[in-house]
């Protein structure tokens, strides 16, 4: 298996377009790392410049200690699995499978065994025969997977190999490659716009917008951490709320006040944010962190507001609440037991030991 590293690498179209900008990114050894960020943001860029499928424009790109810049895609060791599957439709599952290995003149009993241990790892001994037609696309998908298994290479690449598949079987095929990641010891590296998937698989994720790398950091780091506003509004969901507002000084305390109504800053936070006393701020809660004080055992909550229940979506085990509180609207996610009605006046705390505030200029994190 190997590291990847990718040395300050831009990725220019011929129109003058940057896909990609000065992406730094390491990949240890065995390391499972998603790129993850929305539509357009250079993901698969980045991925297919690993793949030898884009060009590099400037920059270094390291698949163990070489540099594999001008590298043939076939030369480096690596196997990738597509959003579409791309198998042959006629060929059989087993033929999909041995394909690569034919190419490379891997002896005939070598072949199947490679197959036949894949096939089994996978679940699909009994689809060997089967033309892809005859198939479901989460069997298509452990075909593709498996064709990519049988190469051993030394990194696997997913660009968005889900996104094709139902709810239920996306939850069951991330299962399945996170097993198969431990089983396979490998290097994965792996392109998603949902975040979910990112948060379930990585061990390290890389978010990404405009061809820029925004925060690289463990799943938990990128949520209780983020670097600035985009990164903590596209990592959760529901997303975080946002306040916009300015910071006021009552007596000796520190408060947040966005018109509808003014909160306590905790002491933790004043240090970092009474240079910002007068100024515009972003101040965001995430919708876990809003509570009914009925039900609320923290006694210590200082923020707290009367709201209308707007929007009730039942999920079985929460309820998530659209409110509106003057001509301010957030989500907040409550517990089966307080059963919240549409159009109820609610008496919310927010847990202001968790949240986040940002610059409004930079948007960058405050605190």
């Amino acid at each position: 298996m190997a590291k990847v590293q990718l040395d300050k690498v831009t990725k220019i179209y011929e129109n003058s377009f940057t896909a990609v900008k000065d992406v730094d990114i390491i990949a240890e050894d065995k390391e499972f790392v998603v790129l993850v960020g929305p539509s357009g943001c250079g993901k698969t860029t980045t991925l297919r410049m690993i793949a030898g499928l884009e060009d590099v424009t400037s920059g270094d790109i390291f698949i163990g200690n070489k540099i594999v810049n001008n590298v043939l895609p076939k030369d480096r060791d690596i196997a990738m699995v597509f959003q579409n599957y791309a198998l042959y439709p006629h060929m059989t599952v087993y033929q999909n499978m041995e394909f690569s290995l034919k190419l490379r003149k891997t002896p005939k009993a070598e072949i199947e065994t490679r197959v036949k241990t894949a096939a089994e790892l996978l679940g699909i001994e009994q689809l060997l025969d089967r033309k892809p037609k005859q198939l479901s696309g989460g069997q298509r998908q452990r075909v593709a997977l498996g064709r990519a298994i049988v190469r051993q290479p030394k990194v696997f690449l997913f660009d968005e190999p889900l996104s094709n598949l139902d709810a239920k079987l996306r939850v069951q095929m991330r299962a399945e490659i996170i097993k198969l990641h431990k089983h396979l010891e490998t290097t994965i590296i792996y392109v998603t716009h949902d975040q979910t998937e990112a948060m379930t698989m990585g061990d390290k994720i890389v978010v990404m917008k405009d061809g820029l790398i925004h925060q690289i950091d463990s799943p938990i780091n990128v949520y209780n951490h983020p670097t600035n506003k985009f990164v903590a509004g596209f990592i959760g969901s529901p997303a975080i709320n946002f306040f916009n507002g300015k910071i006021s000084e009552k007596g000796e305390k520190l408060h947040f006040d966005f018109g509808t109504f003014t909160v306590y800053i905790p002491d933790s936070y004043e240090d970092s944010l009474k240079d910002y006393l007068g100024k515009d701020i972003t101040m965001g809660v995430r919708p876990e962190d809003v509570y009914h004080k009925k039900y609320s055992s923290n006694a210590e909550i200082p923020a707290e507001l009367d709201a209308e229940v707007e929007v009730v979506e039942p999920l079985g085990s929460e309820f998530v609440v659209n409110f509106l509180a003057g001509d301010t609207t957030f989500t907040g996610r409550l517990e089966p037991k307080e059963e919240p009605k549409m159009g109820e006046i609610m008496n919310l705390v927010f847990d202001m030991k968790k949240v986040h505030f940002f610059d409004k200029e930079t948007e960058e994190t405050i605190v």
